[in-house]
């Protein structure tokens, strides 16, 4: 296993296949998303920061999931709807996915595990967790939930 997302594949919110090699040479943002969360305002920030510095290489991909007190109970076209009419968002939205426990998806498996990554274990500690990867897919740090998107902590790193 290579240190890097760009082998891995998703589907995303429209069903259809997501390679995560078309992002080489982008700094990505992974988040896990969720509609019915205190942290959903958070939309509205990755989309301010989507919009200032997509055109500089950078990407944000956002994977709803329920894992955490089920805060994401809609189906796909439920959360895109939700996300497109509430916040605007224009990033890259997955398919509803698992973030943790034994079924979690293979992209989840690589931003959590060293043994995939390369570089550090974590656990999903809730909705909106953080995950910077570098321009050649290697994860460069985990970003707490609660810190937003606006933060100087991630936009320093995206003008690093």
């Amino acid at each position: 296993m290579s240190n890097s997302i760009h082998q891995l594949v998703a589907t995303d919110i429209k069903g259809e296949t997501f390679d995560f090699s078309t992002l080489k040479g982008n700094k990505v943002i992974v988040v896990n998303t969720a509609s019915k969360c205190g942290l959903t305002p958070q939309y509205e920030d990755l989309q301010k920061l989507y919009d200032t510095y997509k055109d500089t290489n950078f990407k944000i991909i956002g994977f709803p999931s329920n894992d955490f007190m089920a805060q994401e109970p809609g189906n796909d076209q439920e959360i895109s709807k939700f996300c497109v009419e509430n916040y605007g968002v224009s990033f890259q939205m997955m398919g509803k996915i698992k973030v943790k426990g034994e079924d979690k998806h293979d992209v989840y498996h690589f931003l959590t595990d060293k043994s995939w990554n390369k570089k550090m274990d974590s656990q999903v500690e809730w909705n909106f967790q953080k995950y910077l990867l570098n321009e050649k897919g290697e994860l460069e740090k985990v970003v707490s939930p609660q810190t937003s998107p606006l933060d100087p902590e991630i936009v320093d790193w995206i003008n690093s």
